[in-house]
């Protein structure tokens, strides 16, 4: 499997404080800044859209 291609958000700013994210088949590889090289967690597709529709609305 190819590494996957991680991005941050724009409203993250310049720091290393912050988590990255990357797309694969199904799911959604996440990551903290701080440490790439430890562990990452891996969400189902329909997950992570659900945490994202929740933190845009301010629901968590």
């Amino acid at each position: 499997m190819n590494e996957p291609m991680f991005r941050k958000s724009s409203y993250s700013g310049s720091g290393n404080d912050c988590v990255e994210v990357a797309d694969v088949p199904g799911a959604s590889v996440v990551r903290d800044t701080r440490n790439r090289d430890e562990a990452t967690l891996l969400f189902p597709s329909a997950e992570w859209r659900a945490f994202l529709t929740a933190a845009k609305n301010d629901a968590l």
